[in-house]
């Protein structure tokens, strides 16, 4: 029960920092808009790290609820 409860806290909290990090995107890159790449600094940096780590985490977590 602990880790079901933990796995959705962990899949909430991970949602909104894919929405965090989908905030500069828009419609144009659908369209063949100009795509600016740019290397991640700072708070970007460190939201797409904790993103890895909580999906790492969140796979963890269903794993070890399936057994």
């Amino acid at each position: 029960m602990l880790i079901l409860i933990a796995q959705i806290v962990v899949s909430v909290i991970l949602i909104v920092f894919i929405i965090l990090q989908s905030k500069g995107t828009g419609l144009s890159g659908v369209f063949g808009g100009s795509t600016n790449y740019h290397a991640k600094r700072g708070a970007e940096k460190t939201l797409f790290y904790a993103t890895i780590v909580l999906s790492v985490i969140f796979v963890m977590l269903a794993i070890a609820n399936a057994i």
